[in-house]
């Protein structure tokens, strides 16, 4: 398996080569040359699988033996040490939930197989690797969670200053030993822009490793599919038409869950949920795709203005825009309708869902509104407690503190501030 850049202007790499790098010399998103569907047969017998052997037959291909499969069970077994219960909410209706790791975020299954992919990677190398990310919420603590401690590896994550939740602040810098966090006047979009400046700056790409955690790379891109998988494994009814909506800001766990159907996996169709920032909705709309300026909403980690890996969407899709309208539809919703959800759900059932998995819901019933005999999921992507001082008013109940948190929560912050390019520049050259 070779990977290729969606520029077409930069050699082809290898996996480990597309790991380490993040992202192409001529800065496209890495992308698989070619896949091979799996056999029709391990989808139909599903449920005689575990999770681990779910997760090595969907990654193996990617890998094309760059971690010898006995090591890579490992990895994979190591990243997959939670649970992913599928809840049924509503006839028909289910909410898998992705927030039982170690952050309580989906990203923890990413990070972690990045992590330990880099590390192996890594093992036998004299030279530092600096992972360098930006977080618009979840993505910070995962990452730091997922390679603290990892040796040979240093984790510079940026976040934009009182645009994230606290818990999610605590998550990302309070861990120290070889985790940085930078707090950035501005937005996400800010950070990504200051991340991708520094890929971009010769000076600083010649002095060191970089590479970056984001969900533009491949080994935190891919493992995703794994817990599309997860959920198709415990609906009872395998035979009704299934929609998978996901709350989506940069669009990288849509596209992983598109690449688990590539390779077989039966979901009839995928909705992409945001908040405000409506950038795809719009361009489904119109076959216009126009980057805006993100917008501050309850739902932070969706907060981005041009998803990186929405040209992945494309890919898959052979960039023909009637094919992508044909299995992707597109809602937004505002702050309003995200409480009203979290609410009435709330009420009708006691379940509680976080202002992303509620964006999540909202997709999925606007689309089965048109087909009430379709089955669906919503993938819940946080735990409600990262989220308190939104969630509390609206339900009228306190949320505890489960363990996770409550190792973080009272440790104190360690941050460096920062507000323009030139400062992680001089940081990243003189740490």
């Amino acid at each position: 398996m070779k990977y290729y850049s969606l520029n077409r202007n930069a050699p082809e790499a290898t996996f480990r080569e597309a790991v380490i790098k993040g992202i192409a010399p001529d800065k496209g998103l890495y992308f698989p040359v070619s896949l091979k569907p799996l056999a029709k047969g391990i989808f139909e017998n599903i449920t005689q699988l575990s999770e681990e052997e779910i997760g090595f037959l969907l990654i193996n291909q990617f890998l094309n033996g760059e971690i010898p499969d006995e090591e890579l069970k490992k990895i994979i077994k190591d990243t997959l040490c939670f649970d992913f219960p599928l809840v049924n909410i509503f006839p028909d209706v289910y909410s898998l939930e992705l927030y039982h790791g170690p952050t309580m975020a989906f990203k923890d299954v990413g990070a972690r197989f990045m992590a330990r992919c880099l590390s192996y990677f890594n093992q036998h190398e004299k030279e530092e690797v600096t992972v360098l990310v930006a977080t618009s919420g979840d993505t910070g603590g995962a990452v730091a969670s997922g390679f603290l401690g990892v040796e040979g590896v240093k984790v510079v994550i940026l976040y934009p200053s009182k645009k994230v939740s606290e818990v999610q602040e605590k998550q990302l810098t309070t861990l120290g030993q070889n985790i940085t966090a930078l707090e950035v006047n501005g937005t996400f979009d800010d950070c990504q822009a200051m991340v991708k400046n520094a890929f971009m700056d010769h000076e600083i790409n010649d002095s060191m490793k970089l590479t970056s955690a984001n969900s533009i790379n491949v080994a935190r891109w891919l493992p995703q599919m794994f817990y599309f998988a997860f959920a198709y494994r415990q609906l009872e009814d395998k035979i009704k038409k299934l929609a998978v909506a996901v709350p989506s800001g940069n669009f990288g766990n849509i596209c992983a869950g598109m690449m688990a159907r590539k390779l077989g996996l039966p979901i009839d169709h995928f909705i992409a949920s945001t908040n405000s920032n409506k950038v795809v909705p719009d361009y489904l709309e119109t076959g216009n795709y126009i980057p805006a300026k993100s917008v501050q909403t309850i739902s932070n980690a969706m907060d981005v203005g041009d998803p990186s890996n929405f040209i992945r969407i494309q890919q898959i899709f052979g960039n023909e825009f009637g094919l992508i309208r044909k299995n992707l539809s597109s809602y937004f919703f505002s702050d309003d309708q995200t409480r009203n959800a979290m609410k009435f759900v709330f009420e009708k059932t006691g379940y509680i869902l976080d202002p992303h998995g509620a964006i999540g819901y909202l997709g999925l019933e606007s689309f089965r509104k048109d087909k009430p005999d379709w089955q669906g999921i919503f993938l819940e992507t946080a735990h409600p407690v990262k989220f308190l001082e939104v969630i509390e008013p609206v339900i009228k109940q306190k949320i505890d503190y489960p363990p996770q948190i409550l190792e973080v929560i009272n440790k104190t912050k360690k941050s460096l501030k920062i507000s323009e390019y030139n400062e992680l520049r001089e940081y990243l050259l003189n740490s």
